[in-house]
């Protein structure tokens, strides 16, 4: 049970345990969904004053109701592109001229001591980089679309982690633990903030992978449920077939479905009366509650078929390489718009090329360029950009040396991410890796690092933002962390 739970009314002061409020109410239910329908008009509910959100928000018994955060934000959602496999710096935003004079020669200074696999000499970049926009940022000719927004993006070229497999650094990337189950980033921050719309979940992940940690990587663990991210589809569906599953029940009006809703929300609260305290069930109540809401809400969303002809074609949905990430990102907008806090596209996973790197990073790169540009474009004009922190990565990047004859292998030692929107300076560069690309050496970050600034462009101090669990505070960032102020606008 989390040390910051909140109880409505006088429950406290009697000794009584949120859930004993609950299975105690004389009118069941029905008062857990007028409380809820009263907190709505009275808009964020404040922290408590160890500034740590409270389970249930003083006034409502609703975990997703809207919260305030530790301090002013400068973002207020999150969009995370997520690039499964790892793209390689140096092919991408981190250009090193060293390693096109040097290609085919020995690397001049140790590789790390763990590495994924046997890799060779040098390997320069079968791309050209040149510079864009007015802050001169280099580019590879990978992404020519989204060069011509290089002054929206801000770039963190020494990011770092310590796990040369994929499933220990996805979860490290998603979750802050590359050994541990721990909550996502996604529902930490649903967590602290709550949600701006009652009718849709908090945290969506569009077309998730299945693999390398599977659903640990958008799991609240020993959060509460209701931060857990809801999939829609997976990596094995394509976009346009991807949903929420039982969304609409065809064979029932809405009033039949909350006559039976009542009935079994009621037999719950009987069993959870009894049981005194079961996290699961609690959060079985209450997805039920969501679950009933999201129809008059959901379906809309997930259908594109009000879009203009020119948002699709923006998007690049009438060209199968761009489609499906197309309607991702087309999907991300219209979600944030309504007011989810984080969601998530995944480009699965594709980006693993330790051989044949040319045409891998060629293709992947072709299917996702367009989406963000349009993205990014999308959201500025709409002028959501502001508020909505947009962040791509995978993770982890490409050695500088060659696996085989054209290929690259796993390096957590030095890459980059960018971010865009959201309080973050625009056509900036942050930190270096050396002149080949392989280990980050100049204003390091590390990913707890990454995650103590994203908690903080959204007005959370990662170090208060606590849930005790097993006997300890645990936290996104765990025991580390630090905030890269120099990236804040």
């Amino acid at each position: 049970m989390s040390t910051c739970e909140h109880l409505p009314g006088d429950a406290a002061s009697r000794g009584l345990s949120r859930r004993e409020w609950l299975s105690g109410g004389a009118l069941g239910f029905a008062s857990v969904a007028l409380e809820a329908l009263l907190a709505r008009t009275s808009g964020a509910a404040p922290l408590p004053s160890d500034g740590r959100p409270p389970l249930a928000v003083p006034g409502s018994l609703n975990p997703l109701a809207q919260r305030l955060p530790h301090f002013r934000p400068r973002a207020k959602r999150v969009i995370f592109l997520f690039m499964h496999g790892g793209p390689s710096q140096v092919d991408t935003f981190d250009w090193k001229p060293l390693l096109e004079r040097d290609h085919g020669k020995p690397l001049p200074f140790p590789k790390p001591r763990v590495v994924f696999a046997p890799t060779g000499n040098l390997l320069r970049s079968p791309w050209k980089f040149r510079p864009h926009g007015a802050c001169g940022a280099t580019v590879s000719e990978l992404f020519p679309e989204l060069a011509k927004h290089v002054d929206k993006l801000c770039f963190v070229k020494s990011l770092h982690g310590t796990n040369e497999a994929h499933g220990g650094a996805l979860l490290a990337l998603h979750t802050g633990s590359d050994t541990f189950v721990r909550p996502s980033m996604g529902s930490w921050i649903t967590y602290g903030l709550g949600s701006e719309n009652e009718n849709l979940p908090g945290f969506l992940t569009i077309c998730p992978t299945l693999g390398h940690g599977g659903v640990n990587n958008w799991s609240s663990a020993f959060l509460p449920g209701a931060y857990q991210g809801t999939p829609i589809g997976n990596a094995s569906v394509p976009a346009e077939r991807a949903t929420i599953e039982h969304l609409k029940n065809a064979e029932l009006s809405p009033e039949l479905q909350r006559r039976q809703l009542d009935f079994v929300q009621r037999r719950n609260q009987q069993h959870l009366a009894e049981r005194g305290a079961d996290d699961a069930l609690e959060s079985r109540i209450l997805s039920f509650e969501l679950a009933y809401r999201m129809q008059t809400e959901a379906p809309e969303l997930l259908s594109i078929d009000g879009e203009s002809v020119a948002t699709r074609e923006l998007y690049g949905l009438s060209d199968p390489k761009t489609a499906n990430f197309g309607r991702q990102c087309l999907m991300a907008r219209r979600f944030i718009e309504a007011g989810v806090r984080f969601v998530q596209c995944t480009h699965s996973y594709k980006w693993d090329q330790h051989e044949d790197l040319k045409n891998g990073h060629e293709s992947n790169a072709r299917e996702v360029d367009r989406p963000i540009a349009a993205l990014l474009h999308d959201l500025d004009v709409r002028g959501l950009l502001e508020e909505t922190l947009v962040l791509w990565g995978g993770e982890f990047g490409r050695t500088p040396v060659a696996q085989g004859t054209n290929g690259r292998d796993h390096n957590p030692h030095g890459f980059t991410v960018w971010m865009a929107g959201g309080g973050v300076r625009r056509g900036f560069s942050y930190g270096a890796t050396d002149e080949y690309g392989y280990y980050a050496v100049e204003d390091k970050v590390h990913v707890h690092d990454l995650h103590a600034t994203l908690l903080a462009l959204l007005g959370l101090d990662h170090e208060r933002l606590t849930y005790r669990a097993s006997g300890r505070d645990f936290r996104l960032t765990d025991v580390a962390g630090r905030v890269i102020t120099p990236l804040f606008a």
